[in-house]
């Protein structure tokens, strides 16, 4: 029910802005995160955004990424700048309808993901 976009292969120190949005209902008043996960990996929570527009981030991409939304567009952006090869990643998007800012519970939707890969 989600869709993220945006995703490609880049540079080391290069950037990319991710895109997440839903065709049947509002993100207006839903807290959207991002969400990675490497092969071989567990998945992370990168950075979420509350519907007041609190923003908060894992340390690991804090001052690289900027998570913004835009209601009027119904979509969340999701800006990384200075990628890093360990910033490699399917990136997915999803929503928590309790509106509660975490990285860490629960979300109610989820998107299909977007593949990031930075290599040289």
């Amino acid at each position: 029910q989600l869709v993220e976009s945006g995703g490609g292969l880049v540079q080391p120190g290069g950037s990319l802005r991710l895109s997440c949005t839903a065709s049947a209902f509002g993100l207006d008043y839903y807290t959207i995160g991002w969400f990675r996960q490497a092969p071989g990996k567990e998945r992370e929570g990168v950075s979420c955004i509350s519907s007041a527009g609190s923003s908060f981030y894992v340390d690991s991409v804090t001052g690289r990424f900027t998570i913004s939304r835009d209601n009027a567009k119904n979509t969340v952006y999701l800006q990384m700048n200075s990628l890093k090869p360990e910033d490699t990643a399917i990136y997915y998007c999803a929503a928590n309808v309790r509106d509660s800012p975490t990285l860490h519970g629960h979300y109610d939707y989820w998107g299909q993901g977007t593949q990031v890969t930075v290599s040289s």
